[in-house]
C-alpha cells in the first residue's frame, strides 16, 4: 500500500498492511534537510524538499504545510517576529486587536492575496506534482481559539471571556469565515486532509470549551468535511475533560497530546475513533531510550485498538536522535493494526 492509500484505509474502516506513520515535523524535518528554518517558514519550495526528505527517511505516510501558528494573522495584519533559525512568533504586546474596535474594521484577507497562505497553497500545488498519489496531502489552519488568541493575545481572549462574550462570538465568527476560505483554498490545491490547530483550547475548562469553543469547532469540521476533505484535530496540553467533547465533533482523527491518556480517549470517543499520538515528545521520544519509546508506543497501541496511527502527542523536537525517531517508524512498519485485541467500550452517555 502507499501511504495515502494506508492512511485512507485506516480512516474507512478497511485492511491496511500495517500501521500508518504520521509524526509532526517542522523544526526536526528542517534540519534533518539542512534548511534553515526561516527559509522552511517563508518559503514553500523549502518546506516541500523538507518534507519529502523526511518522509523518504523516515517511512512516514503523508506530507504537510505546517510551518509555524502565524500564517493567517499575519496576512491579516498582525505583526510577526521572524528569526533565522526557529519559527516566526507573533508580537503579543502589539496585537492585531488589542483595541477591540479594530474587528470591525478587519476585512477576512483572499488566501491567493495573502503572502504566507498563498505560499502554503503553493506548497500543496508542488506536493501534488511531487507525490500524486504516494502520499497523503495535509493543509493546516488555526481553529477558533487559537486563531482569536493570535488576533486578541492569548492573556485578553481569556479575559473577554469573563466580560465581553458578544466580543467573543464576533472575534469567533470571522476566525470561522478566515479558516473556512483558507481550508476551501487548500483543498483546491490538493489537500485532502485538513488539520485544525486550536491549542489554545487546552486552557480552558470544560464548561467554557462546551459552550463557546465546541459549536465553532463543531462548524469548521462539519464545513470542511462537507468540502470533500478529511478532517484532523490537534489539541496540545491537557485535555482530559474535554475527550468526550472531541469525540462528538465528527473529526477522521484525533490527536491526543502525553498528558491525555489514551485508554482514556478510547473509553470517552468509543471504539469508531481513529486515535493520534500520544508519545511525549520530550521526556519519551526526545530523552529517552529506545526500549523505552518502543514500550511507550506498544501501550498506546494497546489501549487505542486497531483505530490508531503512530505518533508522538505533538511535534517531534528539533534534536530528537535519529535513532530514537527510527524506532517509532519500525514500531509502524512492522506491526497490524489488529495485532491487539479490540479497543474499549465507549462509556455510557
Amino acid at each position: 500500500m502507499t501511504g495515502r492509500e494506508r492512511i485512507l484505509a485506516t480512516l474507512d474502516g478497511r485492511p491496511v498492511d500495517r500501521l500508518p506513520f504520521m509524526p509532526i515535523s517542522m523544526t526536526f524535518a528542517a534540519k534533518h534537510a539542512g534548511i534553515p528554518y526561516l527559509s522552511y517558514a517563508t518559503d514553500y519550495r523549502a518546506l516541500v524538499e523538507g518534507q519529502l526528505r523526511f518522509a523518504e527517511s523516515f517511512e512516514v505516510d503523508y506530507v504537510n504545510t505546517m510551518s509555524d501558528p502565524a500564517g493567517e494573522a499575519a496576512d491579516c495584519g498582525a505583526q510577526v517576529r521572524f528569526f533565522p533559525d526557529q519559527p516566526p512568533a507573533l508580537d503579543e504586546s502589539c496585537a492585531l486587536l488589542s483595541d477591540k474596535g479594530n474587528l470591525s474594521r478587519l476585512r477576512v484577507p483572499e488566501p491567493d492575496q495573502g503572502p504566507r497562505m498563498r505560499n502554503r497553497l503553493h506548497a500543496l500545488e508542488l506536493y501534488r506534482s511531487k507525490v500524486g498519489r504516494e502520499k497523503l496531502i495535509e493543509g493546516w489552519i488555526e481553529g477558533p481559539i487559537a486563531q482569536a488568541a493570535d488576533l486578541r493575545g492569548l492573556n485578553s481572549i481569556m479575559l473577554d471571556f469573563y466580560d465581553d462574550l458578544g466580543f467573543i462570538a464576533d472575534l469567533f465568527e470571522f476566525v470561522l469565515d478566515l479558516e473556512l476560505r483558507f481550508a476551501r483554498a487548500q483543498i483546491l490545491a490538493g489537500a485532502e486532509m485538513i488539520g485544525i490547530g486550536d491549542a489554545a483550547a487546552s486552557l480552558v475548562g470544560l464548561r467554557t470549551y462546551a459552550e463557546f469553543i465546541w459549536p465553532y469547532e463543531k462548524r469548521m469540521v462539519d464545513a470542511i468535511k462537507a468540502m470533500g476533505a478529511r478532517v484532523r484535530l490537534h489539541v496540545c496540553g491537557a485535555t482530559r475533560s474535554l475527550l468526550k467533547r472531541f469525540g462528538a465533533l465528527g473529526c477522521d482523527v484525533v490527536d491526543l497530546d502525553s498528558l491525555s491518556p489514551m485508554n482514556e480517549a478510547r473509553k470517552a470517543m468509543g471504539p469508531g475513533q481513529v486515535l493520534l499520538g500520544n508519545i511525549d515528545p520530550v521526556r519519551t521520544l526526545f530523552h529517552g531510550d529506545p526500549a523505552g519509546i518502543e514500550r511507550a508506543v506498544e501501550a498506546c497501541h494497546r489501549e487505542a485498538g486497531s483505530r490508531y496511527i503512530v505518533s508522538a502527542g505533538c511535534e517531534v523536537p528539533r534534536d530528537t536522535p535519529v535513532e530514537n525517531l527510527r524506532v517509532m517508524q519500525r514500531y509502524a512498519r512492522e506491526h497490524k493494526a489488529d495485532e491487539h485485541s479490540g479497543p474499549l467500550k465507549a462509556d455510557d452517555p
